[in-house]
């Protein structure tokens, strides 16, 4: 191989490197925290160097789709090796997030930990116990927040037609439901998954607890879910409706303001024709 072709290379990985931090920043909004970032940057790179050492441009594959299935395909290989959940753990967040969802629409607001064990029949001990494996079960999907397992956190690098535009519809949706959060929800959302900041550094700048503000993350993200369901998959949506009340009527506002914020041209604008965020 000539030193021109190594140079070459060279230059289509530094020039693409963006492109895996991008992947990674979108596989870190899914997963647990306790996943290590400069883990899945490691693997995201090495793929991006196998990718162009066995990228060929005459089969007319441009190289940043071409190299986006294989890094996207390493973070998965990556978080399959973690195993960072057990069957017994997501039941039991499922369980804890329905009592919670139960007692938000009979008191209409947010239950207190006493509440939730009362509802669960267990212990104030038992959930502050299990917070942390709780956590790291729930996993929240870019497509619904919903838990899943490390074989749905990634989409199917090889959609069709149909699939890309749903998916890219998908995103639009949820620039849509982010930028119509409440004010203090969207700040946490942008701070902690666009921008990456430490928990402790959003909390000093709200005024807040790190507590407290693990709690808007969790009432922004379920905000998010259900209002994309609501435009997106109504009768999942209905699962979690809150039918009565000041909550319901501020979360039919909300759905509402998520519908109004943009067209399905403006959604799609947000997403080149491979499914990736266009720059700005």
């Amino acid at each position: 191989m000539s030193v021109a072709e190594d140079r070459r290379r060279e230059d289509v990985v530094q020039a693409h490197m963006p492109l895996v931090g991008h992947l990674v920043r979108e596989m870190l909004a899914r997963v647990p925290a306790h996943v290590n970032r400069d883990d899945l940057l490691s693997a995201g790179y090495a793929a991006l160097v196998h990718a162009a050492r066995g990228y060929d441009d005459e089969r007319g594959v441009p190289f940043a789709r071409f190299a986006a299935a294989r890094v996207r395909g390493a973070l998965l290989d990556e978080l399959r090796g973690l195993d960072w959940a057990s069957r017994s753990v997501r039941q039991r967040a499922r369980r804890t997030d329905t009592a919670r969802q139960e007692l938000i629409a009979e008191l209409g607001r947010m239950p207190t930990i006493r509440e939730v064990a009362d509802r669960l029949g267990c212990s104030v001990e038992d959930i502050e116990h299990a917070d942390d494996d709780v956590q790291r079960a729930v996993v929240f999907s870019l497509q619904g927040f919903a838990t899943a397992g490390a074989d749905d956190m990634v989409t199917e690098p090889s959609a069709g037609p149909e699939e890309m535009l749903i998916r890219r519809e998908r995103i639009g949706y949820l620039r849509d439901a982010i930028d119509a959060l409440p004010e203090r929800l969207r700040a946490v959302v942008q701070g902690y998954f666009f921008e990456e900041r430490p928990m402790a550094r959003i909390a000093e700048e709200l005024g807040v607890t790190e507590s407290r503000v693990s709690q808007l993350r969790a009432e922004a993200l379920k905000l998010l879910r259900d209002g994309l369901n609501t435009h997106l998959d109504p009768a999942l949506a209905a699962q979690n409706l809150v039918k009565d009340g000041c909550v319901a009527r501020r979360r039919t506002a909300y759905y509402d303001q998520i519908g109004s914020k943009g067209t399905l041209r403006t959604r799609l604008a947000l997403t080149g024709p491979d499914g990736l965020i266009v720059a700005a």
